[in-house]
């Protein structure tokens, strides 16, 4: 029988700080990461991996000023502070390593006439570049080599001359925040430590080393893992009540002088940062353009000063690093006297603000409303065109971002998506989330393709790993708050649907209805409905249906996963590939590193 943990023993701040004073309690204080090698392994089918490292970083205790949950019931339906456990980007400043064949693809492979790239779009991005992305696309080190596709899209916001960001006289030097963040007398920063010898460590750094990014609770840490003491943190960034739940790195104006960072928080507001230097700018400060917490937050391809955050109220924001803030009013973006139209979130996205306004003097640049519930997670197409969004309300959208159009909108077979994720060509994309299961999605074919059963919690993170993925095997990872790591292999000859599913009438009424809407987080009757081809009306348009209703089981093949490996003693909610390693990381701040095998060889 469970029994409810006892109320805590200083019920008051006041209290605690008075039994501090008095000997009778320890303080709570901030500890430096600690660097561990323990001993463990796992077996595939390519050999042994080998736990390499766990590099525990420090979690903050709450802030002084916090007063303490009483008595937390984990039964409770009250709305709790937004965490994300510890999140991981990983950066090299080197990219001379050479793309293997298999990404010598083109984008037009990739999706079918509905989807496809636009005739005529073949010039580059903004500077050539990838964007930062740490979830299947771009030039970290944890994804691995460049996809060749991406320079064939054209800039997002073509054609809005207001977009283009000002040039300088010197092309080498970039634009800096504006505050110095060691003599911030900011409240919403407690606390900004530096090593004492960050200038020396970074001048001894090999060109090929690789930088950490962390975020943990209210703590953000800037790390150096090629250093021998990589367990001393470059610098630390301690919030004062702001919990940081997830950032990004710029690829497109990273250098040895310059990084670009974006931090989203639990308040809504936003920071970007420049490590070199140390200097910040606040972002939606206090809220003024969207209050609800940041769930995930991206810099949009090839842009310099462009990012895409996505809120919790089931909006996406794009915003400009270098643009004031200000209240944003939609009326002003309507012609007057004309109605606001009532937009259904299954057959489009709501355009609050276009990118092609011409009011973009300030932030925001562009707002989409894409659901009443809050977005987890987005990650955009290795051909940088497409977008692929997933909610808590249990769906997946996939989105032409180019031209603000919603293309599909799949849902989940129970409860709300956590993770998403692109294959290296772009042809799948993963999902993963509340109903214990990854799925696989085609969405040139606007079907699921399997389901992949093997965690026994929640799926929080899912990701490919581009060294062991052909043009027709691929290999992804998950992790899961059962603690496991998973790894799964398929082949698009394994995964033909059976003929009984593939038989799709589109003018169904399940296919005209919005998927997964849950009665107990959105306090409707509404329930989900399963797929019904026996029922359907001869006078829909085809091409207007782009909601898909859920496939039963007994139509979608279940892939087993080909190992599964309790990877650490907290819920997991991180993971990658980089060419030598799988990293994960949980939710108490372990950063594990496991080796491949000793004779792998990247393919």
């Amino acid at each position: 029988m469970f029994v409810l943990p006892p109320p805590p023993r200083y019920p008051t701040q006041a209290a605690y700080n008075a039994a501090v004073a008095a000997g009778h309690a320890t303080p709570l204080i901030e500890t430096n990461n600690i660097l561990s090698n323990p001993e463990d392994s796992f077996q595939a089918g390519e050999g042994t991996y080998v736990l390499k490292e766990d590099l525990h970083l420090a979690t903050p205790p709450p802030h002084p000023s916090e007063a303490p949950i009483l008595n937390p019931n984990p039964l409770a339906t009250l709305p709790q502070p937004a965490t994300a456990g510890t999140r991981i980007s990983l950066i090299t400043l080197d990219d001379k390593a050479p793309p293997p064949a298999f990404y010598r693809l083109t984008s037009a492979t990739t999706l079918s006439a509905s989807i496809a790239e636009h005739p005529g779009e073949d010039r580059l991005s903004h500077d050539a570049k990838l964007s930062s992305d740490g979830e299947g696309r771009g030039t970290s080190i944890s994804d691995g080599p460049t996809s060749l596709t991406a320079v064939s899209a054209p800039a997002f916001g073509e054609g809005n001359s207001l977009l283009a960001p000002e040039k300088t006289k010197d092309l080498n030097k970039r634009r800096k925040p504006k505050n110095n963040m060691t003599k911030s007398n900011s409240s919403f920063i407690s606390r900004v430590i530096i090593n004492e010898a960050v200038s020396k460590k970074l001048l001894d750094r090999p060109g090929d080393g690789v930088f950490a990014f962390a975020n943990i609770n209210r703590a953000f840490q800037w790390l150096d893992l090629s250093s021998p003491s990589k367990a001393d943190y470059l610098t630390k960034i301690l919030f004062t009540k702001a919990h940081c739940l997830s950032h990004d790195v710029n690829l497109v104006t990273k250098g040895p002088g310059h990084l670009d960072v974006v931090m989203g928080f639990s308040t809504g507001e936003i920071i970007w940062w420049e490590p070199m230097s140390q200097r910040y700018t606040r972002l939606n400060k206090n809220g003024v353009i969207n209050k609800t917490p940041v769930s995930q937050i991206r810099w949009i391809p090839g842009a310099e000063n462009l990012f895409l955050a996505a809120h919790m109220d089931g909006a996406l924001v794009v915003y400009d690093k270098e643009k004031e803030d200000a209240i944003f009013n939609p009326d002003e973006e309507k012609p007057e006297g004309e109605a606001e139209p009532r937009t259904e979130f299954s057959k489009a996205i709501q355009v609050v603000k276009s990118i092609h306004s011409k009011n973009q003097k300030v932030n925001p640049v562009a707002i989409w409303k894409l659901s009443n519930q809050r977005i987890n997670a987005f990650a955009f197409s290795p051909d940088n065109r497409h977008l692929a969004v997933v909610s808590e309300d249990g769906t997946l959208r996939i989105i032409d971002y180019l031209n603000e159009k919603l293309l599909s909108l799949f849902s989940a077979y129970y409860g709300g998506f956590i993770c998403v994720c692109w294959s290296p060509d772009g042809k799948y994309v993963l999902t993963g989330g509340q109903d214990d299961l990854i799925s696989i999605w085609c969405p040139s074919e606007n079907a699921i393709i399997a389901r992949c059963q093997g965690h026994q919690s929640w799926v929080t993170a899912v990701a490919f790993d581009p060294w062991r993925c052909d043009e027709r095997n691929y290999r992804f990872g998950s992790v899961g708050e059962d603690c496991r790591l998973c790894l799964w292999d398929f082949n698009v000859g394994m995964l033909h649907t059976p003929k009984a599913a593939s038989v799709r009438h589109r003018g169904s009424i399940s296919s005209r209805v919005p998927g997964l809407h849950r009665a107990e987080t959105q306090n409707t009757s509404i329930s989900r409905l399963r797929s019904n081809s026996a029922v359907s009306t001869a006078d829909d348009d085809e091409e207007e249906t782009i909601s898909y209703p859920v496939e039963p089981r007994s139509r979608i093949p279940i892939l087993p996963p080909v190992l599964m490996k309790k990877a650490d003693k907290d819920p997991l909610c991180w993971v990658k590939f980089t060419e030598d390693a799988i990293m994960t990381s949980c939710k108490s701040g372990h950063l594990r590193t496991w080796n491949r095998p000793a004779d792998n060889t990247a393919s």
